[in-house]
């Protein structure tokens, strides 16, 4: 019969089920004790806390079938990259569904760097990742440059740690060394293929004696930690995306810990490192599903409380395989260098396999936090759509404070060479005259180099300037020089705005011209283009950028006066024959 033990303490309190040893099958697999327990933690209302389990005593175990969940008093996720490249889109929504989840719990998102692969770990990759995820907005609460009460927060500052609970795993027989080598190991696996069964190790050295083993440590043998994965029975999760998932034993096969040079193994770390920092949720990707089982008979060797798993849906490409680097860009540090807002990314990243249950697609970092569940997490692959979050991005372009999206632009336009300056009236009254249509902050850069361009020839060349030349282009043109020579022309840009409405208003008078008749020569001789934003703001902005020296030298403007200066050399006549125009008039001094 099964014992029951209630503790009480305070505000929660705990049943204990003590299973015997005759309940459950005997095997050859020593362990420190006798008897299995589940420690069933109640809050005061009544409702289940976090389960532990454990075994009591010593004695032999073989069939067991473990179902272990948990449930935390305070909520606390991490994510843990690896430094070994740059952060991928898949690895920051892993980021951000544990940071919506802790916020939206008000628990703990801690940040933990897990560079155990020192060959391929690198400074530089892990101050891109932290880089990334701050421009992203994900703050951690612990972690590299911020500290906190479990560090050290990077695996290879841990090693003594893993090391002692390595030893503790051996001393209680959990654990055994392994003294097989690489070519063993290769021949276990090649005698398993032809079998046709999974590539697991054969227990070889489960089962020495102790001669055995101080012979092989007494020639300085190199060995592995092994894990003792019992051989019958079948392990459960309860996980939160993906409801019940069961593992037979029989399939692992004793699993190393620790590799022969003192480096501990993935699994390893992860399961100390989690349990140690009292990880209440584990929320990552499906590729590491298979990784839980391992993790789990780990956690119950050792005696910790296991976490709540939650295992997120890779992104896909189109072609529903696996988003890779030859579908594009897939990295935050491209997307953050092609233009895009890192509120724009966060609310796509968001929208990749979870969704609030409307038809709401615009969510803000501070919506997603108050809105978000790991309930709709959804647990097929969601398709990464670079149409969608080119769209999305001119949302939150669009949403922006005037202001604050004048500066991204400015930034840009300086950065790109394109301006001398990253702010002022020419900045300013450039966005104005350019800010439709813009989706990426990059977008910006066409625009402003297209209107400090002047491709006279090409224009006047074109089956489409043809109607214009015949609507007297050349008879405009001899009356806009005439009023430069007269300084009204000048005159009027130096009033502005105003100066200019009414000086054009009097030339479409003195040339009995009006509407298209008007503008649409004034606009080929003055800008160059057929087409384009609001005529007079454009030439007002370009008498301006001649006299400020805001455009970088390296691009090619054209500025009024030289404009004017190319006009005089149009050879007018020669378009009557068909003859093309001065190539003079193409091009900028």
């Amino acid at each position: 019969m099964a014992s029951l033990a209630v503790v009480g303490t305070g505000t929660t309190w705990l049943r204990m089920r003590v299973i015997p040893l005759q309940q459950i099958a005997a095997a050859p697999i020593p362990m420190r004790r006798s008897s299995f327990f589940l420690l069933h933690r109640y809050n005061s209302d009544n409702s289940p806390g976090r389960n532990y389990c454990g075994f009591l005593g010593n004695g032999r175990l073989r069939r067991r079938c473990l179902s272990i969940s948990a449930a935390d008093s305070q909520v606390r996720v991490r994510f843990a990259p690896s430094p070994t490249g740059n952060l991928h889109v898949g690895g920051a929504r892993t980021a951000l569904f544990n940071y919506l989840f802790a916020r939206s719990k008000g628990g703990k998102f801690i940040l933990r760097i897990e560079d155990t692969d020192l060959d391929r770990s690198t400074k530089e990759s892990e101050e891109a990742v932290l880089r990334d995820l701050s421009w992203l907005g994900l703050g951690w609460d612990e972690g590299p440059g911020v500290g906190g009460k479990y560090g050290p927060y990077r695996q290879s500052e841990r090693n003594a740690i893993y090391k002692q609970y390595a030893d503790e795993l051996l001393q209680s027989g959990h654990v055994y060394r392994c003294f097989c080598t690489n070519e063993e190991l290769e021949k276990m696996k090649e005698i398993a293929k032809l079998k046709q069964l999974p590539p697991a190790y054969t227990g070889k050295w489960a089962n020495a004696t102790d001669e055995e083993v101080q012979e092989e440590l007494s020639k300085g043998t190199a060995y592995t930690y092994r894990f003792r994965v019992p051989k019958e029975g079948n392990l459960k999760i309860n996980d939160l995306i993906r409801g019940e998932v069961c593992w037979n034993l029989d399939t692992l096969g004793d699993f190393v810990i620790m590799r022969s040079n003192g480096q501990p193994v993935y699994n390893f770390c992860v399961t100390v490192d989690d349990a140690l920092m009292a990880i209440s949720h584990v929320i990552r990707a499906e590729e590491h599903l298979p990784n839980t089982l391992r993790q789990a008979l780990i956690y119950r060797a050792l005696g910790f409380s296991m976490p709540y798993f939650a295992h997120v849906s890779l992104i896909l490409a189109p072609d529903r395989s696996k988003l890779s680097k030859r579908h594009g860009a897939t990295s935050v540090g491209q997307f953050r260098e092609m233009g895009y807002l890192p509120q724009a990314m966060v609310n796509y990243l968001a929208l990749l396999g979870w969704g609030d249950g409307t038809e709401n697609e615009f969510f803000t970092l501070e919506q997603l936090v108050q809105k978000f569940t790991i309930e709709r997490v959804n647990k097929s692959g969601a398709i990464f759509d670079m149409t969608k979050l080119r769209w999305m991005n001119g949302l939150h372009v669009r949403s922006l404070p005037t202001m604050e999206l004048v500066k991204l632009i400015g930034d840009r336009w300086k950065s790109s060479d394109i301006l001398t300056v990253s702010e002022g009236h020419i900045v300013e009254e450039a966005f104005q005259l350019l800010k439709d249509g813009i989706e990426l902050i990059t977008d910006s850069d066409k625009p402003l180099l297209s209107l400090l361009s002047y491709p006279l020839y090409a224009t006047l060349t074109s089956p489409e300037c043809k109607p214009v030349l015949d609507d007297g282009l050349p008879e405009v043109a001899a009356r806009l020089l005439a009023a430069l020579d007269s300084g009204e022309l000048l005159g009027a840009l130096e009033e502005g705005q105003t100066g200019w409405q009414k000086w054009v208003k009097s030339f479409g008078k003195l040339l009995k011209r009006k509407g298209k008749s008007l503008f649409m020569p004034l606009r080929v001789l003055l800008t160059g283009k057929l087409h384009g934003p609001d005529m007079g703001s454009t030439v007002l902005l370009l008498y301006k950028a001649g006299k400020s020296g805001a455009v970088a030298p390296q691009v090619e403007f054209v500025t009024l006066d030289q404009r004017f200066k190319l006009l005089r050399e149009v050879e007018w006549t020669s378009f009557q024959n068909d003859q093309p125009v001065l190539q003079s008039a193409t091009t900028a001094p």
